[in-house]
């Protein structure tokens, strides 16, 4: 096992960032910056506004964690210096949304009916249009790097021009992205500290079937992570060396919800319960564990010193440590008229109506800096919400 991750240095970038989060929230605060940006298509704008609050309060992510959407959004944060991030953001989600402004007239529900199916039968400029192939039928052996209703050919374009990845290489930061072994069933997380990133890792971790393919990335076909976890959380939880961690979580699906009284409110509600991903029970499982951890910790305290020393009592030690993980998790609110279609929604209404909700949200828990404020010794994950 591991020993307790030592401070961070007061000479690190980490120390460096942690210093901005002191200047601008009154934190006195000393670990790493994490942001974890969940899937969900056309929501992911609620995810820039969330950023853009960050920036402008000198909060910058060490660490950016994503999942399809997210994975987009997080790459881009990572793959610019701070001073282009949004700017390269904005040029993205200008990129990917509709250029017709006035489907249907006046009426909200016509107009929202004619988006959808543009977006059906035409995908989204910059982001995947229908793969020709596809029109052969569903039983035509296409391969599995074939097998899907659109191409994402025009993303891979946009995203090389978007993302300098010498940058992420370089580890300015780090950044980590979530996709699913088609084959293998499995979860994998492609993470810059432990190997180099391209364009191929980001695509993977949004190929969502049956809508877009699988990425292949040495010899293994991927899907999009969020079939299998769309709110990477576990992975800054998990991560070894344990530092302490102020981590914000972006997450556009509902977990609470009304119950739904027709088929229509059916569809979404079940949508939302299946990518919200059971964001809380993964913090409430890490609290447990993490308490213990300082209970470890705090026991060495009665054990002679002569005794720590001994190999054995060493191994049982390491389990213990003295981080604190703060969590603070943002969802985004319901939209007028939104459905089950909400995740394609790239109307510049919907966009921005999601961007303003996440920046409004992110501003209000900066200026709250509710990680500043006493814990429990024996808290090892915090969680902070809105309140």
């Amino acid at each position: 096992m591991t020993s307790p991750a030592p401070r961070a240095r007061t000479d690190s970038p980490g120390a460096r960032i942690a210093a901005e989060v002191a200047a601008h929230t009154g934190s006195n605060f000393h670990g790493q910056v994490v942001l974890v940006l969940q899937g969900g298509g056309a929501l992911g704008a609620y995810q820039v506004g969330v950023y853009e609050a960050l920036h402008e309060a000198g909060i910058e992510p060490q660490w950016v964690i994503g999942t399809s959407i997210g994975a987009i959004n997080g790459a881009i944060i990572a793959g610019n210096p701070p001073e282009r991030r949004l700017e390269r953001l904005d040029e993205f989600w200008e990129r990917v949304r509709h250029r017709q402004h006035a489907y249907g007239g006046g009426w909200a529900a016509m107009a929202a009916t004619f988006a959808n199916m543009h977006t059906y039968t035409n995908g989204i400029g910059g982001f995947f249009e229908p793969n020709p192939f596809a029109w052969w039928g569903m039983h035509n052996p296409l391969g599995v790097e074939q097998a899907a209703f659109y191409t994402t050919a025009p993303l891979a374009a946009t995203l090389q021009g978007l993302i300098d990845f010498d940058y992420i290489n370089a580890r300015h930061g780090r950044l980590t992205l979530g996709a699913v072994g088609v084959g293998s069933g499995k979860m994998a997380y492609f993470d810059s500290r432990e190997a180099l990133l391209d364009v191929r890792h980001v695509m993977a971790s949004g190929a969502l079937p049956p809508a877009f393919p699988a990425i292949r990335i040495d010899g293994e076909a991927y899907w999009d992570g969020g079939i299998y976890s769309n709110t990477p959380i576990e992975v800054v939880l998990d991560d070894k060396p344990r530092r302490d961690s102020l981590i914000f979580s972006a997450n556009v699906w509902h977990p609470q919800g009304p119950e739904p009284e027709t088929i229509w409110q059916v569809l979404g509600r079940q949508k939302d319960i299946q990518y919200a991903s059971r964001v809380k029970s993964h913090v409430l499982r890490q609290q447990q564990i993490h308490r213990l951890r300082h209970i470890v910790r705090d026991l060495a305290e009665y054990i002679p010193v002569e005794r720590r020393n001994d190999p054995a009592v060493k191994e049982m030690l390491s389990y213990g440590c003295a981080s604190v993980m703060h969590v603070i998790p943002l969802f985004a609110p319901r939209v007028d008229g939104e459905d089950h279609t909400k995740d394609i929604d790239f109307t510049p209404s919907g966009i921005n109506a999601r961007r303003q909700a996440g920046y409004a949200d992110a501003r209000r828990q900066i200026e709250r800096a509710a990680w500043t404020e006493p814990c429990d010794e024996l808290d090892g994950v915090v969680l902070h919400e809105a309140v």
